[in-house]
């Protein structure tokens, strides 16, 4: 369901962005949901049964073009199917982006693992944090270094979501560490290895414990003498590395602002619900003026929020710059997620904090929203860096 019938965004979609979000909003009721509620109050990752079908309906290859087996959509199709999945579970609505992409590859690699990618037979994670180098990418110490026809990587990754599950670890490591500035002596690189393992010499990883995002766990990932062949230096040339990473934060947070548009969307229809069967005083809540004026300060919030997510993924779409607006609809979207989750929990009561609600999942998740793709104070910096 859709809290507001005829939200004012629907205004931006076309027929073919309805039926997508239409079908992928009967995916989430029927297959996303009822894992949703089963498996993360047990700190669970999803199944892979659940990923499987994913593959099934395409969920990877959405901004893969066609002639390497994916959609070949756009950008705003990719928010509207985003907010829906993450209406159910911000850990489904977040592993979709291990397909999509594989910036700065070369053809041949394109061709190797683009469409593998697309039918969801090969999905990636990427390894570009560290303890020290979080915001400041620049300052990475993980290296990589040259032996014949081969490198040498050495270093610890943090926040490496799906490391041992996928198939192949996108790492960014020092190639050159004499660059001037430090930032062009990045390169990335494709590091194979067993779904489901940490399998490969020299590869090791403990997990993170987080308070939410449980559909899929988070790793530390150790690099000790991991050796990979040139022809996996993405994009074949040294020093790249940092301009693939930033090749796609606007795509990336607009995929964080609807991510956060659906989580508050969830609590907003949840609450509803809630307030419509809740009984106090011989009424429901929903009739008192306390209960509805939050309802629609939710319900403002998610309006806006959406709006502007579309309209920022229409402007990347149209090849216009748009990295303020996406780091205003990333910061906006997720501080009111963070907002109206948390007012759902309130509306709920005590129940809210429970775990016989869904409400307290979307408020855990939410509070990561503010914190991936970039915190919302860098995101604040992007913006006054635009308008100065």
């Amino acid at each position: 369901m859709d809290a507001l019938e005829n939200n004012i965004a629907d205004g931006i979609l076309s027929d073919e962005h309805r039926l997508f979000r239409d079908e992928t909003r009967k995916f989430v009721e029927n297959e996303v949901l009822p894992e949703a509620r089963e498996r993360d109050v047990e700190q669970e990752p999803m199944s892979d049964d659940l990923i499987r079908q994913m593959a099934e309906m395409g969920f990877f290859g959405i901004l893969i073009d066609e002639e390497y087996d994916g959609l070949g959509l756009d950008l705003k199709t990719y928010a509207v199917i985003a907010e829906e999945l993450s209406r159910g579970w911000l850990s489904v609505g977040s592993i979709i982006a291990r397909g999509q992409s594989l910036a700065g590859a070369t053809e041949a690699q394109k061709e190797h693992y683009l469409p593998k990618m697309a039918r969801g037979e090969m999905l990636k994670s990427i390894a570009i944090s560290e303890a020290e180098a979080g915001s400041d990418v620049s300052n990475m110490r993980t290296r990589a270094e040259k032996d014949g026809d081969e490198y040498v990587l050495n270093g610890q990754k943090m926040w490496c979501t799906f490391a041992k599950g996928s198939d192949f670890i996108l790492t960014y490591a020092v190639t050159d560490p004499d660059a001037e500035p430090a930032y062009k002596g990045i390169s990335g690189f494709i590091v194979e290895k067993p779904a489901g393992t940490f399998d490969r010499e020299g590869l090791s990883g403990q997990p993170v414990n987080k308070i939410g995002y449980h559909g899929w766990k988070t790793w530390m990932v150790n690099f000790d003498d991991v050796r990979v062949s040139e022809d996996k230096l993405v994009g074949g040339e040294e020093g790249q590395g940092f301009y693939q990473i930033m090749e796609f934060f606007e795509e990336g947070r607009v995929h964080t602002a609807a991510r956060a548009v659906g989580l508050a969307r969830a609590a907003l229809e949840d609450s509803l619900e809630y307030a419509q069967d809740r009984e106090q005083f011989d009424q429901p809540i929903s009739d008192f003026q306390a209960i509805r004026f939050k309802l629609a300060d939710m319900a403002t919030k998610i309006e806006a929020a959406r709006a502007l997510t579309l309209l920022v993924a229409e402007a990347v779409d149209r090849g216009d710059r748009a990295d303020a607006q996406a780091a205003m609809a990333k910061l906006f979207a997720t501080e009111i997620a963070e907002e109206v989750t948390s007012e759902g929990i309130q509306i709920h009561g005590g129940y809210g904090y429970t775990t016989e609600f869904d409400v307290e999942r979307h408020w855990r998740d939410a509070r990561l929203t503010k914190i991936f793709e970039g915190t919302n104070e860098i995101q604040k910096r992007i913006i006054a860096d635009r308008l100065l």
